[in-house]
């Protein structure tokens, strides 16, 4: 299975840190490779290292030469933070469900609310971690409520 980057952050020195779409937030250090791949070791210049980009939601790539596959940060990255996914999930679901039953494209909602229709995009897919506000603007859009609720689990324990 291979996992989906959603972000690229750089940090000091050659270290990347990747959000994946699960939600886990992961750091690898480029220069761990650099024995193995010693063409890697031109990303010891900042402003090249600061230039990588992804590639689609697979690959991070700085030019036709250096590129890593998002797997490999994946697999031997450290997890330092999960991101709330389960949460971007839910108002995923939440905004998907609630257009489908209005029987409008993203574009028609788009226009609704003046949020980009790829920000939409990102909001259905679980990429994106809307404002309250945003959420807000969307329900009314459709006509509806938009309904927010904190489940405590016992604690009796």
């Amino acid at each position: 299975m291979f996992h989906k980057a959603t972000a690229l952050n750089f940090l000091e020195g050659t270290t990347l840190e990747v959000v994946f779409e699960d939600g886990k937030v992961k750091q690898f250090d480029m220069a761990s490779l650099f024995d193995k791949y010693p063409q890697l070791k031109a990303l010891e210049n900042r402003p090249l290292f600061l230039s990588g980009r992804l590639m689609g939601a697979y690959g991070i790539i700085w030019n036709d030469e250096l590129d890593l596959e998002v797997e490999t940060v994946y697999q031997d990255g450290t997890t330092v933070r999960e991101a709330p996914a389960a949460v971007y999930h839910a108002a995923a679901s939440a905004v998907l469900s609630a257009r489908a039953q209005c029987g409008i494209s993203q574009k028609q909602l788009a226009a609704m609310t003046g949020i980009d229709q790829s920000d939409i995009s990102k909001i259905e897919r679980g990429l994106a971690n809307p404002s309250v506000s945003t959420l807000k603007r969307i329900a009314d859009a459709l006509g509806g409520q938009l309904k927010i609720r904190i489940e405590l689990t016992d604690r009796t324990a």
